[in-house]
């Protein structure tokens, strides 16, 4: 029926295969200071499959929840309030469920417009894909990597750098002409930042990589994007320089110990990254950011695309952490 879309959703808590339903939902109407968005592509990001996990026992904001905040498509329509000569045009959104039920794993989505970025030109449909990888990811990277200031010729360690908001933070960086030195776990991780360009990449295979870190940044590390605050708050006392950041979007424990003085002493602020309460200024500067990265020719690795059908799988695959690129739900 034309009043209903192709979506998937959950009623509940719990497991991909037990909660995640697909099938048919009204489409959706754009509301006052909203866009309607014909989804061409739905990211996964590990906070979409937390979420509908129940991940530290969060219960349901609503009775039912379309997933993901991000994606790419076509505006279709607009609400009130906003310029009608966006209908037409190829757009890639973040935060669609961020504080709302209905996000992108659907047809279409009604999207507050200031979360939606315009795409210049005709994009293909590469574009749209890398696009559709931006939002959640590259959004708590440039935050984390900017909001105490600019980073051009300061030492930039980025723990994670294989991951998705890690590879962004890299690209991110360099477009910044910070001086980038990512970090990552595996040697097959390795090989794929090098390849990338990033020839200062740090393996932490369990050895002390410290003495290779203050080689490459004699003076310290300026800026630290941290996946795990604790498991390397200790290490990092002994490579921050003075007046650094350390910007952490995840912590293994919600109770880390902190080494106070260490950190007082070298006047080391700490900043702990809810891309969903970012200011929206950030997130828009973030947004305009990143569509000027893929402008200039920025390609993720994308490591698959499900059908809208699927989405369970993708959701599962995420889940598994073994990826080495990004996670897509293709909508036709």
């Amino acid at each position: 029926m034309e009043h209903e879309v192709r979506a998937v959703w959950y009623t509940g808590r719990g497991s991909a295969d037990d909660v995640l339903q697909f099938g048919a939902q009204p489409k959706p109407v754009p509301g006052p200071g909203e866009v309607l968005l014909r989804i061409r592509y739905s990211g996964v990001n590990p906070g979409d499959v937390k979420k509908r996990s129940g991940w530290q026992d969060a219960p349901m904001p609503y009775p039912l929840v379309i997933p993901h905040s991000d994606g790419s498509g076509w505006i279709e329509a607009v609400g009130e309030h906003v310029d009608p000569s966006r209908v037409g045009r190829a757009a890639w959104c973040f935060g669609a469920q961020s504080y709302r039920p209905k996000g992108t794993a659907a047809e279409y989505a009604a999207v507050p417009a200031d979360r939606v970025i315009d795409l210049p030109g005709e994009p293909t449909d590469d574009i749209m894909k890398n696009a559709a990888c931006l939002g959640i990811p590259g959004i708590t990277a440039h935050y984390g990597l900017l909001a105490d200031g600019p980073i051009n010729n300061k030492a930039v360690l980025i723990y994670g750098a294989a991951g998705r908001v890690g590879l962004l933070a890299c690209e991110i960086a360099k477009h910044h002409r910070g001086h980038v030195i990512p970090v990552v776990r595996r040697p097959e991780q390795h090989r794929a930042l090098t390849t990338r360009g990033y020839t200062h990449t740090v393996l932490d295979d369990g050895n002390d990589f410290i003495p290779q870190i203050k080689e490459l940044a004699p003076t310290g590390i300026d800026r630290i994007l941290d996946v795990d605050f604790t498991a390397h708050i200790e290490q990092n006392t002994k490579i921050l320089g003075t007046n650094a950041t350390i910007a952490a979007y995840y912590s293994s424990n919600s109770n880390p110990p902190i080494p106070y003085w260490q950190l007082g002493f070298a006047n080391t602020t700490i900043r702990f990254l809810g891309s969903d309460d970012f200011p929206l200024q950030s997130k828009q500067d973030a947004a305009h950011d990143l569509t000027a990265l893929l402008s200039e020719g920025l390609t993720l690795p994308i490591e698959g695309v499900c059908p809208l059908s699927e989405t369970a799988t993708a959701h599962k695959a995420v889940e598994a952490g073994k990826q080495l690129g990004y996670t897509l739900i293709g909508v036709d």
